[in-house]
């Protein structure tokens, strides 16, 4: 993939710039002169001449480029619509938007101004680093000729700026591009092992640790329904467990886990064809908890947190488990298997008993492409979300409105945990028929969580394949949730 690999600041005098191409803004409801950097009488009546040809007026969306002199050469203006309606979004959608147009015109490095684009407080400054960040994103990994790559290399934010705000992008980022990057790559590549030594790496950041528990240890540990849904496949399944201490000893760690199902063809209630080959994306939630840790690994927060990643693939072989089994999950409870292809709820099963049980959490999020249900209710524009803590949901959709990535809460009222209940077992691993889908898995999730203030993310529709914002990539993985959860982890958990 292309990155950017520079994102500096400079606040050195506006006429000392010296760039391929120079970026400012203007409010649609402001005189633009007025809003332009004083760089000389020729530069600013050229732009000013060429917004007049072009009857920009500073409407969002529109932008005017001119060429300059030997110190800019290039300086082009975008519109940052009404100024009363420039939200931390808009300016994340902008830097998106000016990253894309670099590389339209194959530079290696452009200037952002950042007072005329509107980014003067710390927070505004990171929106804006995120987005030119988070837009240069290309997976090429797997192919031959690269000739179309992004160009971008290295971005020159101009303007009075704390570092740290610069900082805190890039390294929220870096997390978001992990998360992309290993479920990109295909299953034959980002097996268990695999998510197991990225955590491992992730691991040697100061105040982190990394145990990876292998599939051979998961009967004696009471790790049934995880296990049911490995022992189908001959790849060995892991536990990958990473244990951050950033904060007081004494402070409860709030935990994270993911479905890292890293390939899913349904095991014996085999999927259709059409469209198997994205189920190597089965694990995205897995990897969001893997990009969200090396965030905090990068950021070091005075947080403590535990995470869990259940990595496995759900293969029909002649071991696999059958519809009509019924297995014992950590926590004590029996599950009847009525569909194999229902597996990441039995992995998270375990996985959710097993943290709640060893680690005793302040709270708890977990992330899984867990239905296509979700996708019929929500589209690819938000995350399902719901849990037995309105504190902790809210503490997600404060998050969610702070970072972009949205979020819709669904009921989990009593009535729905009696559509999991079994016959010959505790619980089973369906609802009832169609209805309700993501709700019923939700409620089979809330059998394993406890008292643990708990909340579930299902993100199979936010997890790939949606293509707005302007920031996410035209192909595959998203990296969802990693800002959002750390911007809770920082900012909501005590």
């Amino acid at each position: 993939m292309a990155r950017v690999l520079s994102l500096k600041s400079n606040s050195g005098t506006i006429t000392e710039i010296q760039t391929n191409l120079l970026i400012c803004g203007a409010y649609e409801d402001k005189e633009i002169a007025d809003q332009l950097p004083d760089l000389g009488a020729d530069l600013k009546n050229s732009l000013l001449a060429a917004c007049e040809i072009e009857g920009f007026k500073g409407k969002s969306g529109k932008q005017v480029m001119v060429y300059g002199n030997d110190k800019v050469k290039r300086l082009a203006i975008f519109g940052l619509g009404a100024s009363d309606k420039y939200t931390i979004d808009s300016i994340r959608d902008l830097g998106a938007r000016i990253t894309a147009n670099g590389n339209a015109h194959k530079t290696s490095e452009i200037t952002v101004h950042l007072n005329s684009l509107g980014a003067t407080t710390d927070e505004q400054v990171q929106a804006l680093g995120e987005g030119l960040l988070l837009a240069n994103y290309e997976f090429l990994d797997y192919k031959s000729d690269v000739k179309d790559a992004h160009t971008l290399e290295a971005i020159e934010a101009w303007g009075s700026v704390d570092e740290d705000a610069l900082k805190r992008a890039q390294s929220l980022v870096d997390g978001v591009f992990l998360a992309r990057d290993v479920s990109n790559h295909p299953a034959n590549i980002a097996t268990p092992e695999y998510l197991a030594k990225e955590a491992v790496t992730i691991g040697e950041y100061d105040n982190m640790e990394t145990t990876v528990i292998d599939v051979s240890k998961f009967e004696e540990m009471g790790m049934g329904a995880f296990y049911g849904v490995a022992r189908g496949a001959t790849t060995p399944a892991k536990l990958i467990l990473m244990n951050y201490s950033g904060g007081p000893k004494d402070q409860a760690p709030f935990a994270l886990v993911g479905k890292g199902l890293t390939f899913d063809s349904g095991g014996i209630s085999l999927k259709p064809g059409a469209k198997m080959d994205e189920m190597k994306f089965d694990m995205c939630g897995g990897a969001t908890v893997l990009g969200v840790m090396k965030a905090v690994g990068l950021l070091q927060p005075n947080i403590n947190v535990i995470a869990a990643v259940g990595a496995s693939e759900n293969m029909p072989d002649g071991d696999a488990q059958r519809p009509g089994d019924v297995v014992k999950a950590y926590n004590g409870k029996t599950i009847e298997i009525l569909n194999t292809d229902a597996e990441g709820r039995l992995v998270l099963a375990d996985v959710l008993s097993y943290i709640a049980d060893q680690y005793k959490p302040q709270g708890m999020l977990d992330f899984a492409t867990l239905t296509g249900a979700v996708v019929i209710a929500l589209g690819h524009k938000a995350s399902g979300i719901m849990g037995n803590s309105p504190e902790i949901v809210q503490q997600v959709k404060d998050a969610a409105d702070a970072t972009g990535e949205k979020v819709w809460e669904l009921p989990l009222w009593p009535e729905y945990s009696d559509d999991i209940k079994s016959k010959i077992a505790d619980v089973k691993n369906l609802g009832e028929g169609r209805t309700a889908g993501t709700i019923a898995a939700g409620a089979f999730l809330k059998e394993f969580v406890g008292d643990t203030p708990w909340c579930h993310l299902d993100i199979a529709g936010s997890a790939w394949g949606a293509k707005k914002p302007s920031y996410l990539p035209a192909y595959g993985a998203t990296g969802v949730a990693v800002r959002l959860v750390y911007y809770l982890l920082e900012n909501r958990i005590k």
